[in-house]
């Protein structure tokens, strides 16, 4: 995961924070934005790399898919992301059984997966 912080101006909503996460094909953005009246809100943004042309001469395209999560809505956000991954947890086994390159370790504040 990489982690930083930047700010950038111009139309674009501040970035306080960001965080990359590897993910196979996929890569997560947890990013911390800040509006133009100084609220801060959670963008999330899954981007996933698309291959399509020739074999030969491939096109590369990135498809992306945001959500933005507000801070009174974070309890009940982290509650049912808890809820679903406890779920998937439960129904496949222990995280340790599977391969390493499958396993990621999530950890957010104030919950535990």
């Amino acid at each position: 995961m990489k982690e930083q912080q930047n700010t950038f101006g111009h139309g674009e909503k501040e970035i306080l924070f960001s965080r990359s996460i590897k993910a196979g094909k996929r890569i997560y953005y947890v990013d911390v934005k800040q509006n133009s009246r100084g609220d801060m809100y959670l963008s999330l943004t899954e981007s996933k790399k698309i291959v399509s042309g020739d074999p030969e001469m491939p096109q590369f395209n990135f498809e992306k898919h945001k959500i933005f999560i507000y801070p009174e809505d974070f309890e009940k956000f982290t509650s049912g992301l808890a809820d679903a991954i406890k779920f998937i947890y439960e129904a496949n086994g222990p995280v340790d059984q599977r391969p390493e390159e499958e396993r990621n370790d999530i950890q957010i504040e104030g919950l535990e997966f």
